[in-house]
This record gives C-alpha cells, structure tokens and sequence, in this order.
C-alpha cells in the first residue's frame, strides 16, 4: 500500500464523525489481528514441520528397539507454546504399551528387554492392538485440533470486515443525505465530504482486508492439512511397527 493511499485514509478516518471513526477502528483492528495471527501462524507451522522431521528421523535410528527409545534423547521444542505432535503421539504409544504389557505380567525394566525385545516372551494381543489404535486415534485427534487453534478468526475476519465495510458505506451515505438538507452551506459541504469519504474508503479498506484473510486462510488449510497427513502416516508407523514387534502370532 502507497504512501499516497495510507494518507487517503488518515483523511478519511479524520473526515468521518464519531460512529464513522468506530467503523474504521473496527477495520484496522480486523487488519492488525489478521497480519498477525496469518504471520505467527506461518512461523508455528514452520517450526512444527522443522521439529517433527527431526523428531521422525530420530525414532527411524532407533525403530529396532521402539520402546527403548527415551524422550530425553530426541528433538524437543524450544518453546513450550510451540505443538509437537509427533512427540506426543509417540509418547502416549509409549506408555500405553508399557501399561499393556505390564498388565500381561511381563517385567520391561530388564535390560535385556529394551535392548532385544525379540528374546523375551512379550506380546501384544489382538484386543490390545485395537486398544493403542484408539489411543492414538485420540491423540492425533487433539494435535490436530492444536494445530488448527485460532484458525476461525480468519472466516470471521473474511466475513466480518466486508460487513464493516458495507455498514460504512451505508452510514456515509446517510451522512451526505443529511448534510444536503442542512441550510448553512459550509457545514453542508464538509458533512457531504466526510460523509461520501467514509462511505468510498470503508468499502476499500474491507475488501482490502478480506481479501488478503481469505488467500491466507486457504493457504493455511492447505498447510495444516499436509501437516496432518503426516501425522497420521507418522502414527500408523509407529503402530505397525509397534504391532510387528510386540503384538503375537496367532498360530492355526
């Protein structure tokens, strides 16, 4: 936006009366929020791209031995506010199991086990596989939603700021109507003026607002949705791996 432009509507909000000046308030404010959450939002998913490769490259070194895998050895988030996804799906998979096959009465604090799973008698039945896919089924359900936290701002922002628009455009008309029926001429003219600013500049300034929300939201959409699908491929392979280690071969 020009500096030319960004002085038409200083003028314009200075024009307007007091109702005018709290639809273009409304308008900036619609502006600021979008920016904002379309950068920071750019900036989370970029970060949770960045962790969750590290974090997947990390369990593929040590896949041998899935359970032995501690969390203190893997790619954590620098800030807390940032999701991980994959760390968490993993650690629920991790406990879970943990919990299943202390429940069959087998012993995961020997050494020998977490370093050859192969040579203990531990086993997973069919009823307890079924009870980690619906664990994780959870689980990848709430990082999901995480992901998408705040993302109805920008539909309401799509919505809302054309509206605004439309509400100033109407009352700027009412404004020029009213300045017309006036008889002292000079504050005709300036009612007429503020009000035919009002009504042309929030008309622009919604567009220019929704405009940039809706681009942004779908390209959002577009990101939360690969960023999903890597997360359900990231749980399927932790389930299958976890099924081809632990779970028993039924034997006809």
């Amino acid at each position: 936006m020009t500096a030319v432009s960004m002085t038409t509507f200083v003028h314009a909000y200075f024009q307007a009366d007091f109702f005018g000046k709290l639809i273009f308030l409304g308008l900036f404010a619609s502006s600021i929020v979008c920016w904002f959450f379309l950068l920071h939002k750019l900036w989370l998913y970029k970060q949770v791209r960045y962790y969750s490769k590290a974090f997947k490259s990390s369990i593929l070194q040590h896949k041998d031995s899935i359970l032995g895998i501690s969390l203190e050895h893997l790619p954590k988030v620098q800030n807390k506010d940032i999701p991980h996804p994959f760390a968490h799906i993993f650690l629920t998979l991790k406990q879970k199991t943990v919990e299943l096959l202390d429940k069959n009465h087998f012993h995961l604090d020997k050494p020998n086990y977490v370093e050859n799973p192969g040579k203990e008698q531990v086993f997973l039945s069919t009823a307890d596989i079924e009870l980690l896919e619906s664990h994780v089924h959870a689980t990848t359900l709430m990082q999901k939603e995480a992901l998408q936290k705040n993302l109805f701002l920008f539909p309401m922002i799509v919505t809302l700021a054309p509206f605004l628009g439309l509400l100033g455009t109407v009352w700027g008309i009412l404004i020029t109507f009213a300045g017309m029926q006036t008889n002292n001429l000079l504050s005709s003219n300036t009612a007429m003026l503020g009000g035919l600013s009002t009504a042309l500049t929030t008309t622009v300034l919604g567009l220019l607002i929704a405009i940039p929300a809706l681009v942004g939201y779908n390209f959002l959409k577009n990101i939360t949705k690969s960023l999903n699908a890597e997360i359900y491929e990231f749980s399927h392979f932790l389930l299958s791996t976890i099924e081809l280690q632990y779970r028993k071969v039924d034997v006809s």
